[in-house]
């Protein structure tokens, strides 16, 4: 199959034939076949023919793109629809329906030193300085609000030895689209980190 274009190259969900669960929109039949050319059956054959309930959300998504020259944005909309219609749990998905995305590390120095360190370097990624700080000398974190109620949390725990572990989990994310794009994001914000690796 050639490979598909159409689309704006945002994620291809929002005309919704009904509901997903847990207050998801899902990709409607219509939409999937006008922007792949296959219907939502003949896409859920083929990756169940390719046994894609045994695989990842990232592995399939990546099955449609490099098997079926699928783009990624609806690559991601085709994943998500399948996971919806074979009860296939989603990646980072909260019990109230909602998404978080943890990226973490372990980073040389003392707790307080890398967290005093974290707030003041991840502060360009969250937008700003932290709402709410609590500096406990073992477990100190900050919380942020991001834009459209998505939320910011910055971990630091102090392990045995001259290491800690700092993560950052990002919530409250509505759709699982975003799932994907906020932990690639979170990877590239620790780059402020590596000095501290080694």
């Amino acid at each position: 199959m050639p490979r598909r274009t159409r689309g704006s190259g945002g994620v291809p969900v929002g005309s919704s034939a009904g509901d997903g669960g847990a207050g998801e929109p899902r990709l409607s039949d219509a939409r999937l076949g006008s922007g792949t050319g296959r219907s939502a059956a003949e896409w859920f054959t083929l990756l169940d023919a390719a046994g894609a309930t045994r695989l990842s959300h990232e592995q399939i998504a990546r099955l449609l793109v490099d098997e079926f020259e699928v783009v990624p944005w609806w690559a991601e909309g085709i994943t998500v629809r399948y996971e919806q219609e074979r009860g296939v749990e989603p990646p980072g998905r909260q019990p109230d329906g909602s998404y978080a995305v943890t990226v973490g590390r372990s980073l040389r120095g003392g707790a307080l030193e890398l967290f005093d360190l974290a707030v003041d370097r991840f502060a360009r990624y969250a937008g700003g300085r932290p709402e709410t700080v609590v500096r406990s000398a073992t477990r100190p974190t900050a919380d942020w609000t991001l834009a459209h109620g998505e939320t910011l949390r910055l971990r630091v725990v102090s392990t045995d030895g001259p290491k800690c572990s700092v993560s950052l989990v990002q919530g409250d994310l509505r759709l699982p689209e975003r799932v994907q794009p906020v932990k690639e994001g979170l990877t590239r914000a620790f780059g402020v980190m590596t000095d501290r690796q080694n």
